[in-house]
């Protein structure tokens, strides 16, 4: 094209925060870690675009949005650096048999409570991120749309 696209970064750690200043039109970030945005403006990025990605599961209840995540996401609760190393697919299965539910439920906002969501997201901001997506973990699309056009963006 006549104008490359911007190059976002996503990273977890200092390096790769660096590194996404450095080089990177972007940060791309899952944690609402504002150590880790300062690093990335240190490191070059400071006026460029901060991206965090919120993982959610909403369900008519909590205990239900619990359950679909555990089955559905249950790496985001992979402990520690784990889940950068492992190679396969069959390696992440045996590593997600070591997540529960309050694992996942630590990790991904689960239910029907708007304020939890909102809350979640307020945390992102407040750590530095200027744009934000939600990854809807569960099955029902649909009630999510519904969920988050009435009872969480309106709050935005």
């Amino acid at each position: 094209p006549d104008e490359p696209p911007p190059i976002l970064i996503a990273g977890s750690g200092t390096v790769a925060a660096e590194l996404a200043g450095r080089i990177g039109d972007g940060f791309i970030g899952v944690a609402p870690d504002r150590e880790l945005l300062q690093t990335f403006d240190r490191g070059g990025g400071a006026g460029k675009p901060k991206y965090a990605e919120i993982d959610v599961c909403w369900a008519a209840g909590e205990a239900e949005a619990r359950k679909t995540a555990l089955e559905i996401w249950p790496n985001t609760s992979i402990p520690g650096e784990l889940a950068a190393e492992l190679p396969l697919p069959r390696h992440f299965e045996q590593a997600a048999k070591m997540v529960s539910q309050d694992d996942v439920g630590g990790k991904v906002v689960c239910g029907p409570d708007a304020e939890r969501h909102l809350a979640r997201i307020r945390e992102y901001a407040q750590a530095g991120y200027d744009h934000i997506w939600i990854h809807q973990v569960g099955p029902d699309q649909e009630g999510f749309f519904e969920f988050y056009g009435q009872e969480v963006l309106p709050k935005i």
